[in-house]
């Protein structure tokens, strides 16, 4: 039997780029405001009691933060309310939604892929890592590959030595007939 004393990494030498879109995770302070916090008895907003909260609230404790604003209670909230709020925070916070953490998310994302210089990826085969410890909204995956079907040559979801395909560019058609395996 004989040994074999090279060992080649066909996966490197494959041309394939790999992209994890983990890299893309924010790095921030993300913070849940939940008005339910203001509510009288967890039911209604009392615009008197709310109000006076708005004005003696230190507002300072969300500089550089990254504030997604509900209600997690099942109470009617005006809007005021929450504009009231975003008008409070707006001086302080970096980023402020409506919704949860997890719209908070896939809004921070979001950005991050609309910052990406796609052309790096112009005629690439590109792997879009899918494995991690870091939570990925989907929204994030789908985005990415709208843009990335524009400039790639073809797209596969997975590891390098275990892919998914899909999408490919077909050699000689024009981009209208671009093919989903």
């Amino acid at each position: 039997m004989e040994i074999q004393t090279n060992i080649v990494n066909k996966v490197a030498q494959s041309g394939l780029v790999t992209v994890d879109l983990a890299d893309y995770h924010p790095k921030t302070d993300n913070v849940l405001y939940d008005i339910k916090d203001n509510l009288f008895h967890g039911l209604m907003l009392r615009e008197k009691d709310f109000r006076e909260f708005i004005k003696t609230h230190d507002w300072s404790q969300y500089t550089n933060k990254h504030i997604a604003i509900t209600c997690s209670a099942d109470a009617i909230v005006p809007t005021w309310a929450y504009m009231l709020l975003a008008n409070k925070l707006e001086p302080y916070a970096s980023t402020i939604v409506f919704g949860d953490l997890d719209e908070l998310l896939r809004i921070q994302y979001a950005a991050a892929i609309d910052q990406i210089d796609m052309e790096q990826f112009r005629d690439q085969r590109v792997v879009v890592k899918g494995c991690g410890d870091t939570y990925i909204p989907e929204s994030t995956f789908v985005q990415f590959t709208v843009k990335l079907s524009k400039v790639a040559k073809s797209i596969m979801y997975g590891e390098p030595c275990s892919t998914v395909p899909v999408f490919k560019r077909s050699p000689q058609a024009p981009k209208a007939a671009d093919k989903q395996v």
